[in-house]
């Protein structure tokens, strides 16, 4: 049986930085793992220090021959993100999917 190990920080601020010149970037904390918001747009998260990017049509449009992958048992699949190192298809991609991301709704207080 397969256990994640948890993602560390560490790894977490790296792509926040990699992403930071778009601006609002955000990471939470969830169910031990992490998700990324831009513009409160949830677009993408990080499991077992991978990243992984929802996928939409946009995103299609930045990748070559993507890989996708579900980031945990009972997932949809995502975009699963080798080349972290690479900013500018990161910042590119993260475009592309918020764009394509409808505005979140309120939330009720």
């Amino acid at each position: 049986m397969y256990l994640p190990l948890a993602s560390s920080i560490e790894f977490v601020e790296y792509i926040a930085d990699q992403l930071a010149t778009l601006g609002d970037i955000q990471y939470k904390k969830m169910f031990g793992e992490y998700g990324l918001y831009h513009d409160e747009k949830f677009f993408a998260c990080i499991c077992d220090n991978q990243l992984f990017v929802k996928i939409t049509d946009e995103g299609y449009s930045v990748l070559k021959n993507p890989e996708t992958a579900p980031p945990y048992n009972g997932a949809k699949p995502y975009f699963l993100i080798a080349d972290i190192d690479n900013k500018e298809l990161l910042q590119a991609l993260t475009i592309a999917t918020c764009n394509a991301l409808p505005v979140p709704k309120p939330r009720k207080k």
